[in-house]
């Protein structure tokens, strides 16, 4: 295990969210924001809902995943090192209903994300009661590397500088070339000669078949299945959207080109609609996981998590 010093960790701390990368089947990376938190021991917790479980079904598969700690939106901290971590991960088929040994990590999001906390109480329960039904996702780090904070590593180009570095012709039907013109970055993941994650954000390019990223931008990395992940969060860890591009990622020249095929945006743009079906349809992911195993639907420790929600407890 690759230890973590005192400073570095209260760097990687402050971070609300992080990428978070594991292996699809197939081997692609497949990135998605969440909040990890660590441990006494120097591993690392992220916990995933029944909802979303193909998190916790990939590390099963296949535990080797990575970390970037790059967006420092709301840690105060905006000079803030980027931190790659890449390693091993473990998780359990423990179906957990209550805080139990991840109490501060659940102390800290109400704390960070204040509105969640209306989740635990009255109506909030019936409509959330999918995403208290967790896994637990234990990463020992391998490797870890610190980079120039976001502000120093990508350029301050505006929108309109951004858009017109798009090449000439680009079509606008490129899968995901409206999500890449509306970030200001991306998060490039891919391989490395052993097929493990490798993570760094960039700005890409829009192209007129794909996106474009410095060679630069990824030591290491191999041609094959990638993706780019954009995400956002304001400063309570509200107003989330996020979207993954899937695709190919090819050498030409003195840059990468990622090809992209598709997107999947599991939250739609993050408007009201998008809201309800996105609840609808996590909850449905939570029915269809316990009934293909047979499982009753356990019942959340409400009490439990309503004490860590109470603002006396989160500080």
């Amino acid at each position: 295990m690759h230890p973590i010093d005192a400073a570095l960790g209260a760097a990687i701390d402050a971070y609300r969210t992080c990428e978070f990368t594991t292996l699809g089947s197939g081997g692609r990376p497949l990135t998605w924001p969440t909040a990890a938190s660590r441990n006494p021991d120097g591993t690392f917790l992220i916990t995933t809902s029944l909802a979303f479980a193909q998190k916790a079904l990939n590390v099963r598969r296949d535990g080797r995943v990575a970390l970037l700690f790059s967006d420092p939106t709301g840690s105060g901290a905006p000079e803030a090192p980027q931190v790659f971590v890449s390693g091993t991960a473990d998780c359990p088929e423990e179906i957990h209903t209550g805080p139990d040994e991840a109490a501060e990590y659940w102390r800290t999001m109400f704390r960070r994300q204040p509105h969640s906390r209306a989740f635990v109480r009255g109506p909030g329960r019936w409509f959330m009661d999918w995403y208290y039904l967790r896994f637990f996702i234990t990463v020992t780090p391998e490797h870890v590397e610190v980079r120039p904070p976001l502000a120093h590593a990508l350029d301050t180009r505006s929108q309109e500088d951004r858009s017109a570095g798009a090449a000439p012709g680009a079509p606008a039907d490129i899968p995901g070339a409206d999500l890449i013109a509306r970030y200001p970055s991306a998060v490039l993941g891919a391989g490395d000669a052993t097929r493990a994650p490798l993570l760094a954000r960039v700005r890409p390019r829009i192209t007129t078949d794909g996106f474009s990223i410095p060679a630069t931008a990824l030591e290491g990395a191999e041609p094959g299945r990638a993706s780019l992940l954009v995400h956002r969060h304001d400063e309570l860890l509200n107003g989330m959207h996020n979207a993954l591009i899937c695709g190919e990622l090819v050498s030409r020249d003195d840059e990468w080109t990622l090809i992209p095929e598709r997107v999947v945006e599991p939250s739609g743009s993050g408007g009201p609609r998008d809201a309800f079906r996105t609840l609808r349809t996590a909850r449905r992911s939570t029915s269809r996981y316990l009934r293909a195993r047979g499982l009753a639907r356990p019942r959340v420790q409400w009490d439990r998590f309503q004490d860590l929600a109470r603002p006396e407890s989160t500080g």
